[in-house]
């Protein structure tokens, strides 16, 4: 499964300098900020304590199935966090040419889903997961409702929103 296709504009950046969007790179293609959490070695997820501050943590994830995967102990503040409000927010590590995604977690269940979302991280991080025998399984999915990126090189004419 892959998300559909965003609806890309540019961001409203007051005093920034950025371009309109047919200057400058122009809007960035979806398939490039799919390209870089995909090859991100680390990504930083940010989740809600219950008074409401962020807790923000780094993870081994990757772009699958149409959101970003990533796991985590199942007793960690992130699964409680996500167990009681979904809403997350999954970046880069790379702050010249950054991927923010928002959107809600979902952890996963069922063999066929776990199975995929194991060879998924294995693929990137050899041996380093295994599918859970039962209870939480501790992989999250995260599906994307808006996500931002641009690129170093054309801070002013690249910046783009993609709203799912």
């Amino acid at each position: 499964m892959t998300a559909a296709t965003p609806r890309a504009e540019r961001p409203h950046m007051p005093g920034y300098g950025t371009l309109p969007p047919e200057e400058g790179t122009g809007l960035l293609p979806w398939s490039w900020a799919e390209q870089q959490l995909t090859a991100a070695r680390n990504l930083w997820v940010v989740t809600l304590f219950p008074d409401g501050r962020p807790q923000q943590s780094a993870v081994w994830g990757t772009w699958h199935a149409g959101g970003v995967l990533f796991s985590c102990a199942s007793t960690s503040a992130k699964a409680r966090n996500i167990a009681r409000d979904p809403r997350v927010s999954v970046s880069t590590e790379d702050a010249n040419d950054p991927i923010v995604v928002s959107g809600t977690a979902a952890e996963l269940s069922g063999t066929e889903d776990l199975t995929a979302a194991v060879a998924a991280l294995n693929a990137k991080y050899p041996g380093s997961y295994r599918v859970p025998e039962q209870g939480p399984s501790g992989f999250y999915l995260v599906t994307p409702g808006r996500a931002y990126g641009l690129r170093h090189d054309d801070f002013a004419g690249s910046p783009t929103r993609w709203t799912f």
